[in-house]
């Protein structure tokens, strides 16, 4: 982050950008991909998903088998877990999240796609995990310099593996199956650049994913 700092400010005309209005830029920038975590709204919210699971569904049921690998999985040491999932509802986050931290594995960064979403909205879910691409992000490609965005996005993406949080990548957005979205190839291309760059020396990529008999 601070070699493309320097670059740009280097790059600049004129007098250049000093060094607290480019921590400012950072610091916006990191604000717009995630918030700390919320213990409180955690558990407040898991105790509505239950209740909102309890009339929106007659049974909600566990593959014990794919539970069981998933533990196996998360017993590995030293090694950062990344679930990928295909996304059939907007509920889908909220659900693996909540069966995740049910299990103990912690509560997972859950990436959110293209779907707008409302601020105080978009608050609540990074306050429950949700991680987002900065805005500017989705329209950069990948054979383009991202520039500061990228800088930070990778930085903090390194730092999720490195410090071992669970991290929720949904492939495609929801109605649109089969088809990997934009928003999850920026997601996978992090990490694959975190392992090739040496941030993490490997990655444990677990399928999970939901079915439903009738999706809300």
């Amino acid at each position: 982050v601070q070699d493309v700092a320097t670059r740009q400010s280097h790059g600049s005309r004129g007098g250049g950008t000093s060094h607290w209005q480019w921590k400012e830029k950072i610091l916006e920038i990191l604000a717009e991909i995630q918030a700390p975590l919320s213990l409180f709204m955690l558990r407040l919210c898991h105790w509505a998903l239950l209740k909102l699971l309890n009339r929106l569904f007659l049974s909600v049921q566990l593959h014990q088998g794919q539970l069981e690998m998933v533990l196996r999985a998360a017993r590995t040491p030293n090694v950062p877990l990344v679930f990928l999932s295909t996304h059939k509802s907007q509920l889908d986050g909220l659900l693996l999240s909540f069966v995740l931290f049910s299990q103990g594995l912690g509560v997972p960064r859950v990436t959110v796609g293209s779907q707008t979403c409302s601020p105080w909205l978009r608050a609540l879910l990074a306050r429950l995990g949700a991680i987002f691409l900065p805005s500017g992000m989705e329209q950069v490609r990948s054979d383009q310099d991202e520039g500061l965005l990228g800088a930070v996005l990778t930085t903090y993406v390194e730092e999720v593996l490195r410090s071992r949080q669970p991290l929720l990548i949904f492939l495609e957005e929801p109605h649109i199956a089969l088809h990997l979205s934009g928003p999850a190839q920026q997601w996978l291309a992090m990490v694959y650049r975190a392992m090739r760059d040496g941030a993490v020396s490997d990655v444990l990529l677990v399928p999970v994913g939901i079915a439903y008999d009738v999706i809300p």
